[in-house]
């Protein structure tokens, strides 16, 4: 396998698993809600970004405008759009619901990566889209359940708005790959840091109007270490490892990976963070979660041969008409 394909895998794995720690969030903070979360997330992130960016001035100054505005709008869908969309659909459908309709995200954006790249045959790609979509059926499946309905406010708002929360991480996880692509030239570490950035500033522009909705419990509550430790921990920490990590893991992965390929690899968040919430529970999963997250390593495995099989077969072909 070429070596840019064993660093995309690693990347896109990395992504995952950075990812999948927001899973276990909301059973740690106290009793801040998410929005607090982000708040400190979002915020470090975005610090962090900046500091990043002070230390390269040298690159800096050579952005265009365009570069800035390509990162603040890909930071918008994939920060502040998405993160309002799936939080305001775990209000109305729930904590289960929410998550498990993201869970298709993997498929979709499988399918329609294969669309605009084909990268490999349909029917090649078939056992693993089929093998994954088993498996989230099974971790998913006590979603639908009369246990899993219980919470629910509203499905006629809350699905909708998940539905959209999956319409922006494919459109994100497109549109930042073709951006990569016509900047061959800018390192995935000065992109990461302007859509953090962007991220960050966006945030707190948020604040006033989450204020206003009621959505912060930090003027209530305060931010106190004595409370407010279990946030600032977990605010940081994810802040370093998804937001920070995650992102700049994800474009070394979209660099290197077919999007249909990168899509298969990112539903290993899924059972990294059912996993996760196993832990944070004290439980041991049950048949239906087993069987489901052993689909999911499966299918994954699978799509790696089919695209490695495919990359074989053509550098087999670029020697033998040399």
């Amino acid at each position: 396998m070429e070596r840019s394909n064993h660093l995309g895998i690693m990347a896109a794995l990395l992504a995952a698993f950075a990812w999948s720690l927001n899973f276990v969030v909301p059973f740690s903070i106290g009793p801040y809600s998410v929005f607090d979360f982000a708040l400190i997330r979002f915020g470090v992130s975005g610090l962090i970004g900046l500091c990043s960016l002070i230390m390269k001035r040298g690159v800096v100054r050579q952005l265009a405008l365009g570069h800035w505005l390509a990162a603040a709008w890909l930071a918008f869908i994939d920060y502040v759009g998405y993160f309002m969309l799936v939080s305001s659909a775990a209000v109305y459908s729930g904590p289960v619901i929410a998550p498990a309709f993201l869970g298709v995200v993997p498929i979709v954006l499988a399918i329609v990566g294969n669309l605009r790249q084909g990268s490999v045959r349909w029917r090649s790609l078939l056992a693993p889209i089929t093998l994954v979509s088993l498996g989230l059926l099974l971790v998913n499946g006590a979603a639908f359940t009369v246990e899993g309905l219980a919470p629910v406010h509203s499905l006629w708002i809350g699905i909708p708005l998940a539905i959209g929360a999956v319409t922006l991480w494919v459109w994100f996880a497109l549109a930042n790959q073709a951006a990569l692509a016509v900047r061959p030239k800018m390192t995935s570490g000065v992109w990461t840091a302007l859509t953090l950035v962007g991220g960050g500033v966006q945030m707190l522009a948020f604040v006033p109007v989450g204020m206003a909705m009621g959505l912060f419990e930090f003027p209530r509550l305060r931010l106190g270490w004595e409370i407010a430790a279990p946030l600032y921990i977990w605010g940081v920490s994810l802040a370093i490892m998804a937001s920070v990590g995650g992102v700049w893991a994800w474009n070394i992965a979209a660099r290197n990976l077919p999007v249909a390929l990168a899509a298969q690899l990112i539903v290993s968040e899924t059972a990294f963070g059912v996993i996760g919430g196993l832990i944070v529970h004290s439980r041991w999963p049950t048949l239906a979660e087993s069987a489901g997250i052993t689909m999911l390593i499966v299918g994954v495995v699978a799509a790696i041969r089919v695209f490695h099989g495919v990359r074989s077969l053509s550098s087999a072909r670029h020697v033998q008409n040399s």
